[in-house]
């Protein structure tokens, strides 16, 4: 080999890093950054918390919830204000992902949540279910998403299911509004009737 193309392959090597300073600084100061936006979005959470923290406390099931209509297992991907698939609802732990255990009775729907708060929706609160495609932070193919529209003091919810078997949310669908449409009947013939007295 001559000694032109010896010195020409020397001359293509990569310099040797010698300023860990710099590269030291820049890589903390991504670290600072990304725990200052981390610390951001805790703070944006903490104070939409606050901001509902005039939701009432969520009810419990009662000691004797009747017979099981429809189970089902699965996850809850959190709750919003009805019709507004993005305002996110926080205060109660409605805004905490977890798996779901969802029972439907004749008195409502009972939603139990391994590792955070678990609630009842009582059937009179019922105001119906849909298939959709989003929740706030959670978006899948359309119909993967069972929603269940209730009342909670004056607020009304949208809260998100995904069944472990997505072929179960029909039959859910078809369910809740069934109940949902019998207690608003009730209910309406109930006030109807004490109005005539």
């Amino acid at each position: 080999m001559t000694p032109s193309l010896i010195h020409l392959a020397e001359a293509q090597k990569s310099a040797p890093v010698t300023d860990w300073a710099a590269r030291i600084g820049w890589v903390v100061g991504l670290l600072v950054f990304i725990a200052f936006v981390y610390w951001l979005m805790r703070q944006g959470w903490k104070w939409r918390g606050t901001l509902q923290g005039d939701l009432p406390e969520l009810p419990s099931a009662p000691a004797d919830a009747g017979e099981p209509r429809l189970t089902l297992s699965g996850r809850y991907h959190g709750s919003t204000t009805a019709g507004q698939w993005l305002d996110r609802i926080v205060a109660r732990g409605l805004g905490t992902r977890s798996r779901v255990e969802l029972t439907l009775t004749d008195q409502g729907l009972d939603v139990v949540r391994p590792g955070a708060a678990s609630f009842f929706v009582p059937a009179a609160t019922l105001r119906g279910a849909r298939l959709d495609k989003g929740i706030a932070g959670k978006v899948l193919t359309e119909g993967g998403l069972l929603i269940v529209t209730w009342r909670h003091g004056d607020r009304e919810i949208d809260s998100g299911f995904r069944s472990d078997r997505a072929a179960d949310h029909a039959a859910w669908v078809e369910a809740l509004n069934a109940l949902s449409t019998t207690h608003t009947t009730t209910t309406t013939e109930h006030t109807e009737t004490e109005g005539a007295r």
